[in-house]
């Protein structure tokens, strides 16, 4: 891909979004017109808050299934994390299982800002999703929330039985910082010896520090702020820490072996070149890798099923890939 010159400013200091569709300038500038504090002049708090009440506002209605469920995850230091069960089956057959790991910056998220994505990604799919509710930022500091998804996986490699899911058939998916973590999980799956059908990351952060020229290109009025980006990662780790790959997967010493891997980016997104290099870095290391790059949309773009059609074309997207790697090779 040839990435385009760096953006001209408008007189207001707002970059001109000429690479956008029209649907997803149109959200954007409805978003704009609604007076809101942003993330980075908020408290972690105040920030959750604001967020749980927005985060579904465009999400698809959420997917009636025959199991929604509540669970607690057993972690290392002996407490538990909550999750959430999503089976759109519930006849015998062990179903095959994703754990998915909610986007937000480690400072903001839960299961319930990414419920509607989650019943989407089980309903397309036919498979199992388990949503993991990770300790954030800044009460959580790194690596805490890397732990939390680690000890997620090895638990739902050893006990997904008991809930009716096929452990032979394991996934790990997530976007933003989830798709961080999610890439990490991989990695740290392949040093425990537990197998993966496919690692599915969604518009992952991938970087030490944000200074590729997508950050620069679209860190302003690209619905995903340079100071968002900031207010969220110093609060979750010091900024000597940043080069530890569990930070920052493209710091990794080794991908050669990790479980194969779909990326989905967007296009205007400040986290767009690292997501390019990562999938570079995975296919140097003998690594299947599998890319769709959407044209046209903003960070968080699937999550806006009511007003794009873009976000329904990258659900169904990532369903086949995990139906795919989910399916034996020899049917």
């Amino acid at each position: 891909m040839q990435h385009q010159q760096p953006l001209c400013k408008s007189p207001a200091g707002v970059a001109q979004r000429d690479a956008l569709t029209p649907a997803m300038r149109k959200v954007l500038q409805g978003i704009e017109r609604v007076t809101r504090t942003p993330f980075h002049e908020q408290t972690a708090q105040a920030a959750r808050q604001a967020y749980e009440r927005t985060a579904e506002v465009l999400d698809l209605p959420r997917q009636p299934l025959p199991l929604v469920q509540d669970l607690a995850i057993p972690r290392r230091d002996g407490g538990t994390l909550p999750a959430r069960l999503y089976k759109p089956d519930i006849g015998s057959a062990l179903l095959p299982v994703v754990l998915y790991l909610h986007g937000g910056g480690f400072t903001v998220g839960s299961l319930e800002t990414h419920d509607s994505l989650c019943r989407q990604l089980a309903y397309r799919s036919g498979g199992a999703v388990l949503a993991l509710d990770y300790r954030l930022a800044p009460e959580h500091r790194f690596p805490t929330a890397v732990e939390d998804a680690f000890d997620a996986l090895v638990a739902l490699a050893r006990c997904g039985g008991q809930w009716g899911l096929n452990t032979a058939q394991l996934a790990v998916a997530g976007d933003s910082a989830g798709g961080t973590l999610a890439a990490v999980c991989a990695i740290l799956a392949r040093d425990a010896g537990i197998p993966l059908a496919i690692q599915l990351l969604i518009t992952p952060g991938t970087t030490a520090y944000a200074d590729t020229a997508s950050h620069r290109r679209y860190g302003s009025g690209y619905l995903l702020e340079a100071q968002t980006i900031e207010w969220f990662f110093a609060h979750y780790i010091d900024h000597t820490q940043r080069v530890d790959w569990r930070f920052a997967p493209l710091e990794a010493p080794d991908l050669e072996g990790v479980a194969p891997a779909a990326l989905l980016l967007a296009e205007c997104d400040p986290l767009l070149d690292e997501g390019l290099a990562y999938a570079d870095r995975l296919r140097s290391s003998g690594v299947s890798v599998e890319l769709e790059l959407v044209r046209g949309v903003v960070h968080d773009f699937i999550k806006m099923g009511r007003a794009l059609r873009e976000a329904h074309q990258a659900q169904d997207w990532c369903a086949q890939v995990l139906r795919a790697a989910w399916t034996p090779p020899n049917l």
